[in-house]
C-alpha cells in the first residue's frame, strides 16, 4: 500500500543550517498495516510524513502509494489517498462551524460542489452512527459548533473527518500528544476503534513508547533520517520501554535524547 524505496530530503543545503532529514530512507507497508513510529529529536518522523504527504518534494528516490508512483505530485493532488491528523486538534476543524457541517465538508471533499442542497436526513444518520465510534456523545450533539467542543473532542473530530472517506493511508502525527493523559488515552482507543474497523493502512508518530508498544501490529525505530530498529507481531507485544531503550542505544551508539519520551516511560 506504501513504499518509500532510498528517500533523501536535505533542508537548507550548502549553508551552515544545512540539515539531512532524511538518509535513505526505505519502508514498506502491506495494506491494513498498524505502524508505529518512534525516534529522538530530529530523527526524520515528522518529515517522513511530510515526505508522504506531498508537502514539499524529496530530493532523491520513491514514494508510491496503492501502486501510483506519487513523487513529484503536488500535495493537493495526494491528499485524495491521505488522511492526517495533526498535534495541534484546533487545525483539523472549522470553529464556527457545527459538527455536522465540518463532516459534511469532509465527506465532501474532492468532490464537485454546486448550489445544490444541504445535508440531508439520510446524511445526519450516517454522521450519528460515525460519531458513536467515539464515544464521546456526539452524536447528540450534531448542531454543536465545533468551537465549543473541549481539546479531545475537537481531535477525536478530526480524526473522524480524516477517516470518513477511507483514505489509502493514515498519517498520524503525534495526535494525541497536546491532550491530557486521560483524552490522549480516549482518543487512542478511538483511533484504534476506527483503523480497525476500516482496515486502515497507517502510520502513527508517538513520543509514547508505552503506547508505540501498545498500539499498531508494528513499530519502526528511526535516527538520523533511516530505519534503525523494525518490529512486529508476536515480537512486538512482548516488548518493555527498557527493550526499546536499550535497542535504540545498540543500534545508534548513543542514549535515546528525547525529554517527552523519558517522562512517558
Amino acid at each position: 500500500m506504501l513504499e518509500l524505496k532510498d528517500v533523501r530530503k536535505t533542508f537548507n543545503p550548502g549553508t551552515v543550517n544545512e540539515k539531512t532529514a532524511l538518509n535513505g530512507m526505505n519502508l514498506k507497508l502491506e495494506a491494513g498495516d498498524f505502524v508505529t513510529v518512534i525516534g529522538g529529536n530530529g530523527a526524520g518522523k515528522s518529515t517522513t510524513l511530510n515526505a508522504i504527504a506531498g508537502t514539499w518534494f524529496v530530493d532523491e528516490g520513491t514514494i508510491t502509494i496503492d501502486g501510483k508512483d506519487v513523487t513529484k505530485l503536488p500535495e493537493y493532488k495526494r491528499a485524495v489517498y491521505l488522511g492526517r491528523v495533526f498535534q495541534d486538534p484546533m487545525t483539523g476543524t472549522a470553529a464556527s462551524m457545527q459538527i455536522e457541517e465540518n463532516l459534511a465538508l469532509a465527506a465532501r471533499r474532492g468532490q464537485h460542489r454546486g448550489l445544490r442542497a444541504g445535508i440531508t436526513s439520510a446524511e445526519r444518520d450516517e454522521y450519528r452512527e460515525k460519531l458513536k465510534i467515539l464515544d464521546l456523545g456526539l452524536e447528540d450533539r450534531l448542531t454543536a459548533k465545533v468551537g465549543l467542543l473541549s481539546g479531545g473532542q475537537r481531535q477525536a473530530l478530526t480524526l473522524l473527518m480524516a477517516t470518513l472517506k477511507e483514505p489509502k493511508i493514515l498519517l498520524l502525527d503525534e495526535h494525541t500528544a497536546a491532550l491530557d493523559p486521560k483524552t490522549a488515552a480516549k482518543v487512542l482507543e478511538a483511533t484504534e476503534r476506527i483503523i480497525e474497523k476500516d482496515r486502515l493502512t497507517t502510520l502513527m508518530i508517538t513520543h509514547n513508547m508505552k503506547d508505540a508498544i501498545a498500539y499498531g501490529n508494528r513499530l519502526i525505530m528511526m535516527h538520523e533520517g533511516h530505519i534503525i530498529y523494525d518490529v512486529r507481531g508476536e515480537e512486538k507485544k512482548s516488548l518493555h520501554v527498557k527493550d526499546l531503550l536499550q535497542k535504540f542505544e545498540e543500534a545508534s551508539g548513543s542514549e535515546f535524547a528525547n525529554d517527552r519520551v523519558m517522562l512517558n516511560k
